[in-house]
């Protein structure tokens, strides 16, 4: 059986995320209480959609949460989230609980309450800024052994060849790996069966010789 995800609250956020969850495979329902959102939502194929307040246990159990595995709190009030989520946990018996935060300094207390990830927003830029400043740095030549590797990004435009396709389907030369796929502010490990959006950044790993084959590969110049 699929594994249930349940997303409480937000929007634009929220239509993002179950949509890749759906992609992965993945059983979602989404609970909204703004009812033109839901009429959105609803335009999803194979998307739950609940009309209602999250942080009230009838709702959650019209949606029926129980049968949860996964519940995402999204709603723009910390308390909110809160709420969902120890109604998830405590009421429901939802195995994982998952929230966004506004403030930072919550993270702590909201982990001491049972939540089991906590995901900041602030918190997550400023480590994708880390994350920036640590790739500018290693986007030089490694010496490796009797050659050289080099690591460095590839920003990945709409009329790329290898948008919508399947790594395993990309040809790379050989001495050539994708190490990582960045996506909006998450950072993927790569698989075969992962699809290359526009948008993307992928972090490539290539022999010094073989980096401008692997640009012209991805980008088609």
């Amino acid at each position: 059986m699929k594994k249930r995800v349940v997303i409480i609250g937000g929007f634009h956020k929220a239509k993002s995320l179950a949509v890749s969850l759906l992609e992965q495979g993945y059983a979602v329902t989404v609970i909204n209480e703004n009812r033109e959102h839901c009429e959105i939502l609803a335009e999803i194929p194979h998307l739950a959609v609940y009309n209602g307040d999250g942080t009230e246990p009838f709702i959650l159990e019209d949606a029926s949460i129980q049968n949860a595995e996964i519940a995402i709190a999204m709603t723009k009030s910390d308390a909110d989230n809160l709420v969902a989520c120890e109604l998830c946990k405590k009421k429901f018996g939802v195995k994982k609980t998952v929230t966004l935060i506004g403030d930072p300094a919550k993270t702590e207390f909201f982990y001491k309450m049972g939540i089991d990830s906590v995901v900041c927003e602030i918190t997550t830029i400023t480590g994708i800024i880390e994350q920036q400043a640590f790739l500018d740095e290693i986007s030089t030549l490694v010496p490796i052994g009797d050659g050289r590797i080099k690591i460095s990004q590839v920003p990945i435009p709409q009329d790329a060849p290898v948008v919508d396709e399947r790594l395993m389907d990309i040809s790379l030369p050989k001495n050539v790996l994708i190490g990582c796929i960045m996506r909006g502010d998450t950072g993927m490990i790569p698989r075969g069966d992962s699809v290359i959006r526009a948008g993307d950044v992928l972090v490539l790993i290539s022999s010094d010789e073989h980096e401008t084959a692997a640009h012209r590969a991805l980008l088609g110049k």
